[in-house]
């Protein structure tokens, strides 16, 4: 994909976005704030925060105890993921490894991650992102510049996991949404 549809690709996620937040019924903003909201706030698109790569799967029997991930929730309860792979990535000359999950409910994957733009210029509690498997070779695309808030930190009556010390990256992912208000 040339660097000009990725661009592309980036702006319409986040235009669907800010539509879904202010239009939406299920839009986690409450009624003032849907009333007052524009656009949510985003780094500038940045390419170096975008991967492809190889997923290296996790085969694991449904007996095994670490086929299921279990989080702690931002209300205190638990919530079930499977246990997907990881995914490697080198950024400023060092090499990082994210988790993958995927939700018993969907094909999507699903990265809860933190890094240390947390409670400065993104949300205290971490940032999720979504990527989908391609065929053959287990190969996806992590592009940090789709990295989204949970719906929590827009309205406390939502449940949102808390990710994991395991995507804790010690460097700041200056791409993807911002802290909101």
């Amino acid at each position: 994909m040339e660097q000009s549809e990725i661009n592309k690709e980036i702006r319409k996620f986040r235009k669907e976005r800010d539509e879904f937040f202010k239009t939406h019924q299920r839009s986690p903003l409450t009624w003032s704030d849907k009333l007052k909201f524009d656009h949510l706030s985003y780094y500038p698109i940045e390419l170096n925060y975008r991967f492809k790569g190889k997923i290296d799967r996790y085969i694991l029997d449904i007996l095994n105890p670490e086929y299921y991930a279990t989080f702690l929730t931002n209300k205190g309860t638990k919530k079930r993921y499977i246990r997907y792979g990881q995914f490697c990535f080198t950024l400023h000359y060092k090499e990082y490894v994210l988790q993958i999950y995927k939700s018993m409910l969907s094909d999507m994957l699903f990265i809860p991650f933190k890094d240390k733009t947390n409670g400065k210029t993104t949300e205290p509690g971490g940032r999720y992102l979504d990527a989908e498997i391609l065929f053959p070779g287990y190969e996806t695309t992590i592009d940090f510049n789709m990295a989204y808030n949970p719906s929590c930190a827009y309205n406390d009556k939502f449940i949102c996991v808390i990710p994991p010390e395991e995507n804790s990256l010690n460097l700041e992912i200056r791409a993807g949404e911002k802290k909101f208000k």
